[in-house]
């Protein structure tokens, strides 16, 4: 039997170890058979995720999968790195000073994190003013991740969501402050919505909160969910105040596999000065031979992302991420005034900062809706462009988003527009796959 006949007629084992292995090429190849079920990362328009790094720091990757990053005592060069990386986004958030932080598995981790941190500083807080305990809450809007409301469910923490509306999809101070009172153990703005793009008004949010505590009320901190927005809002818009500038901003998340160019999985929390970070969740350890500090959910965990972050530090430098950003907005607004060209969508929130996307929503009914168009897209050429309902108050409204990052080439933007036309001409004749199931319906049950 030939090679290609023998990967043909295996079947790889799904429900118990097989009594015999397979020779480690052919068990390479049948994975790799299985995987081209899945969609190409390339035309995944969906993901923040980063799907492509150079060749050098693939290597460098591959070296170091087996250094377990815990293990402080037996590799204290890794530890240095980590602190390098801190002291590195720190001043790009503009931390007035020396900081403190951490390495996580990526912006879920380092939330849990932050939101526990402002749990526990609350809680400080309370003890000193003989208050209780017992009630805390966290406002955010409906247009943050869902690992917000984990961190409320997960860790007793009653959740107020600030809800969105038609035509506004993220919050601001008028939003916010019915929301505070004593027991509110922060806010969190996001930087870089996942629905959108756009950025809660942190600026505005802080001087209300500071407003706030200079009028006698609550302390009440903020955190800057930046897991997408992080590494994009100091290199495309430098001039927006949204980090440690502004007083109230006391931590801040960044995802290094978004827009930090690293793959999954590697995140960042930073805080704005030391004294931040509540001292009763830093856990003293002796193991192996060294005493650490260790501010993690996790243990155990790869070190080779975080020497990847570090290479794409130095690699990159200030003037190659903010290269790689220009470039990725520029096919991005290409992108958008060839959609918005076409005639048929209208763009979200057109000239606020944005992450390098387009959003878009048509802009009548036409008998077929986003969710056609994103079929037809996959159906044609393989594109992954999601469509969804926003978040409540806003569910009423479907979007369309199409990430642009820096393996998105022009051409590609060329291609993308002229698909999304050809889509919607073809649904204009056919109506669309809701319209003609609901035809199909009619035709063989005359009841309906």
């Amino acid at each position: 039997m030939s090679a290609v006949a023998k990967l043909a007629a295996e079947h790889l084992p799904t429900h118990r170890l097989p009594d015999e292995g397979l020779d480690p090429e052919l068990t390479r190849q049948l994975i790799t058979a299985e995987l081209y079920l899945d969609s190409e990362p390339m035309r995944n328009l969906a993901t923040f995720v980063t799907t492509w790094m150079e060749p050098d720091a693939q290597r460098l990757i591959a070296e170091n999968n087996h250094r377990n990053f815990i293990d402080h005592a037996e590799y204290p060069q890794t530890a240095e790195i980590e602190q390098r990386c801190i002291r590195i986004i720190a001043d790009l958030f503009n931390a007035p000073g020396k900081t403190t932080g951490c390495r996580t598995q990526g912006s879920s981790e380092a939330i849990m994190l932050g939101a526990l941190n402002l749990k526990w500083k609350w809680k400080e807080r309370q003890e000193a003013a003989s208050k209780p305990t017992d009630k805390p809450n966290l406002i955010f809007g409906g247009d943050v991740h869902v690992v917000w409301d984990k961190f409320c469910r997960y860790f007793d923490v009653e959740p107020r969501i600030v809800p969105l509306s038609d035509g506004k999809y993220t919050i601001d101070a008028d939003d916010v402050k019915p929301f505070i009172d004593e027991n509110t153990i922060g806010v969190a703005a996001v930087v870089g919505t996942t629905f959108t793009g756009h950025a809660d008004d942190v600026e505005g949010i802080n001087d209300m909160l500071v407003e706030l505590k200079n009028s006698g009320g609550p302390d009440v901190p903020l955190h800057i969910d930046g897991a997408s927005g992080g590494f994009v809002w100091p290199f495309l818009y430098p001039q927006e105040k949204w980090d440690f500038r502004l007083e109230q901003v006391r931590s801040i998340n960044a995802s290094g596999h978004k827009f930090g160019l690293v793959f999954p999985g590697v995140g960042w929390l930073v805080f704005r000065e030391e004294d931040d970070l509540c001292k009763d969740l830093v856990f003293m350890e002796n193991y192996l031979g060294k005493e650490d500090a260790t501010f993690t959910l996790n243990f155990s965990t790869g070190s080779s992302m975080l020497l990847a972050q570090y290479y794409q530090f130095v690699r990159l430098g200030r003037s190659g991420y903010s290269g790689v950003m220009h470039l990725m907005q520029a096919n991005a607004n290409e992108l958008a005034s060839r959609i918005k060209a076409t005639g048929y969508f209208d763009l979200i929130d057109e000239g606020n900062p944005q992450l390098p996307l387009v959003a878009f929503k048509l802009n009548k009914d036409y008998g077929f809706d986003e969710f056609d168009i994103a079929g037809s897209l996959s159906a044609r050429r393989g594109w992954m462009v999601p469509a969804y309902t926003l978040p409540p108050n806003a569910e009423d409204v479907t979007v369309l988003r199409a990430l642009v990052k820096e393996t998105f080439t022009y051409t590609m933007v060329e291609a993308l527009a002229a698909d999304i036309e050809e889509a919607c001409t073809t649904l204009m004749e056919t109506g669309g796959l809701h319209e003609l199931q609901r035809k199909h319906l009619v035709k063989t049950n005359p009841a309906i």
